[in-house]
């Protein structure tokens, strides 16, 4: 039988909208097709979806098992009650963290395999999500930084990334607002700079706002060294940002590309829903933690 899916490219080095078939009657042809898809552009984008519940769970797990099945990205607190950006909890200071560029669970000891993401309820101002091609930006360096990069290390952790926006993340732990999710105490996982994806072969930049103290460089030059990176990796064409409708849902590989979130109008409600896919051990492991 002949495939219905399209996959139109979006106007960056990665990504595609795929239309032609709704995502909870996914066959197993399909699913190979789309596999071979996902990872050839990184980044599918889904429109009008609307998944249920069990339904957005069980495609996750198409990609494999879930670091979690699912979690609300919002300022809408579980009565129904906007949070309050004036008031700033512990919450509000994750999704602003989140605004930064960055890759999920390099501060765990495996890091995610990737992530799909879905939009319940959307705001009319702001609330985008940008991805970064870390490998067209890995293919972009001068040959002289490509090979520095090559040898160098990073330490990944949520309690650096959110600490540089003055968020103290041993009391996120206490006060019940935040889960506390990353925010484990213990050794700090040490990841390359460059990553090989285990599935192409495809050379990447690892890097983002949870990276720091590169092992060599006192703490001012890893910081600049790091911010400079990300300043050349997150740019156009390399960038794409989604203007997000309800019911629309992506997937994307998180072994070779950086999200972030951007600013909305917080009087306005914005409900996502995040399912994140684990990371196999063998490729995703820290070099040390």
């Amino acid at each position: 039988m002949a495939s219905t899916l399209r996959v139109e490219p979006v106007d960056a080095s990665f990504g595609a909208t795929v239309t032609g078939f709704r995502i909870a009657d996914l066959d197993d042809a399909t699913w190979r097709e789309l596999h071979a898809a996902w990872l050839e552009y990184a980044l599918l984008i889904f429109p009008e979806q609307f998944l249920k519940r069990p339904e957005q769970i069980a495609f996750a797990k198409r990609f494999g098992p879930l670091e979690f099945e699912m979690s609300a990205i919002s300022n809408v607190k579980e009565d129904g009650t906007l949070r309050r950006e004036k008031d700033n909890d512990d919450r509000i200071k994750i999704l602003k963290g989140n605004m930064g560029w960055h890759a999920d669970s390099t501060y765990m000891p495996i890091q995610a395999k990737g992530a799909v993401f879905s939009a319940e309820e959307v705001p009319t101002i702001g609330g985008q999500t940008g991805w970064a091609d870390m490998r067209a930006a890995y293919d972009a360096l001068d040959p002289a930084m490509r090979a520095r990069v090559e040898g160098l290390n990073a330490h990944h952790s949520l309690h650096y990334s959110q600490s540089k926006l003055g968020h103290d993340t041993r009391q996120a732990k206490a006060d019940g607002e935040y889960s506390g999710y990353g925010l484990h105490d213990g050794p700090v996982p040490l990841r390359p700079l460059v990553k090989t994806h285990p599935e192409t072969g495809r050379k990447s930049l690892l890097i983002g706002r949870h990276a720091h103290n590169v092992p060599g460089m006192d703490t001012a030059e890893s910081e600049r060294f790091l911010a400079g990176l990300v300043a050349f990796a997150c740019q156009r064409p390399r960038t794409y940002h989604h203007d997000w409708t309800p019911g629309d849902v992506v997937v994307w590989d998180n072994r070779c590309l950086l999200h972030q979130a951007t600013p909305w109008d917080m009087t306005q409600r914005r409900i996502m829903w995040h399912s994140r896919i684990a990371g196999d051990p063998a490729s995703e492991s820290a070099i040390a933690a």
